[in-house]
């Protein structure tokens, strides 16, 4: 008899660098650790998982630093030098990791609704399901963050 595998959910509710990586990370090491996965993208996360979407995440400094102009596109270049620096994988890249490992990623219904977004223009493989669906999921999680 097969053993039931543990569940882990997360939310991805921002399309900010520091936002996305989180999410991923988690999820890719909740699978190779046996469980189930699923991340539910909703408001701004959505846009990580339009075709292209990761490449068009930014980070935005913190405090006043992030009220100057073109700060956003300085700290952003420099913070994806580290992450190469660091042999940290694109989030493009961590997000395709995530999928052949079996980290199933989610739109959220509502969100796909308010913001018009054609289903075509999610990536490949991702589902739509409404707010009820991923509770229902996410009451039998091991493990249930906003990341």
């Amino acid at each position: 008899m097969e053993e039931k595998k543990e569940k882990a959910a997360f939310i991805c509710a921002k399309d900010a660098l520091d936002e996305a990586y989180p999410a991923l990370l988690l999820g890719i090491n909740a699978v190779r650790q046996g469980m189930e996965c699923k991340i539910f993208y909703t408001f701004m996360g959505l846009n990580l998982i339009l075709k292209g979407g990761t490449d068009r995440a930014k980070f935005f400094p913190p405090g006043v630093m992030g009220a100057i102009p073109g700060m956003t596109t300085i700290a952003t270049t420099m913070m994806k030098k580290k992450i190469e620096k660091a042999n940290i994988p694109s989030l493009a890249d961590l997000q395709e990791v995530a999928q052949i490992e079996g980290v199933e990623l989610i739109a959220c219904k509502m969100t796909v609704d308010m913001m018009e977004v054609d289903e075509s223009k999610l990536i490949e493989g991702v589902p739509v399901w409404t707010a009820e669906d991923f509770l229902k999921y996410a009451t039998e999680c091991k493990i249930a963050l906003f990341t």
